[in-house]
């Protein structure tokens, strides 16, 4: 009896967790159907929902890259040619295999000898000129290895005294912005993202002091912005675990023999 009390208490405990992990309360067994299937509808598209919107962002980046790569290459070198259906991905893998080339090619002092003609013909060109400069910059900065652009985040006051809002350290401000608003106070450079979509916000310029850097993760706080506050840190759903597991490993009282 002993044993199948608590093989029952550990299936009722891992019920338990997948529910507390869900979010959702367990249905008491005297519901209607109505709920619990409404119950099943909502996990199913907790499950699948990310999935499917995950395969067609990649289905649809994969058929973007072939579009502008396929054309570009002969007919002969195309398994579409010689196969009765389309091949997908062809122009992904080409195009990465190109960019790998061309970083290889730059390594060396003719590769890095042809970049730099090409970017003295772009200088000469007055409005291209300031456009591949700006998306070199940007380029340069989010993929160096040494930059510490938007790899730490904090929080400011804002929009007044009390309230606070998240922002994306991106590092020293211009010498001559610290010169004139600096005061003799070191400033740092912040972006404030708004929610939902963080592509847009404010680039502002505040002390030093008076941004409270937090040891929270730059994908944890995109996510926390994102979701309008709904979607936490992974520290949250790291504590909603550790919460079940307890509830899991909780003793279920004996019950007393009946005599």
């Amino acid at each position: 009896m002993k044993i199948k009390d608590k093989s029952a208490s550990e299936s009722a405990a891992s019920e338990d967790q997948l529910v507390l992990l869900a979010g959702a309360d367990a249905e008491p067994a005297s519901s209607h159907i109505g709920p619990r299937l409404r119950g099943y509808f909502l996990t199913g598209l907790i499950v699948v929902g990310p999935v499917a919107i995950t395969l067609y962002v990649v289905w649809w980046f994969i058929n973007l890259v072939d579009a502008w790569v396929k054309p570009l290459l002969p007919q002969a070198y195309l398994p579409d040619t010689y196969l009765p259906f389309n091949v997908p991905g062809v122009g992904l893998i080409v195009g990465i295999f190109g960019l790998m080339v061309v970083g290889a090619t730059t390594a060396n002092l003719f590769g890095r000898t042809i970049v730099s003609y090409g970017e003295m013909m772009l200088d000469r060109m007055p409005v291209v000129r300031g456009v591949y400069r700006l998306i070199k910059q940007i380029f340069t900065t989010i993929f160096s290895k040494s930059g510490t652009s938007f790899k730490r985040v904090g929080l400011v006051e804002f929009p007044r005294r009390g309230i606070y809002a998240i922002v994306f350290l991106a590092g020293d401000p211009p010498h001559e912005i610290e010169e004139k608003i600096g005061g003799g106070n070191p400033l740092i450079t912040v972006f404030m993202p708004n929610g939902p979509n963080p592509t847009t916000g404010f680039i502002v310029f505040v002390p030093a002091s008076e941004v409270l850097p937090l040891a929270l993760a730059v994908e944890d706080a995109a996510k926390l912005i994102v979701s309008a506050g709904l979607v936490g840190p992974d520290q949250q759903q790291e504590a909603l675990r550790k919460l079940a597991k307890a509830k899991a490993a909780k003793p279920v009282p004996e019950e007393e023999p009946v005599v």
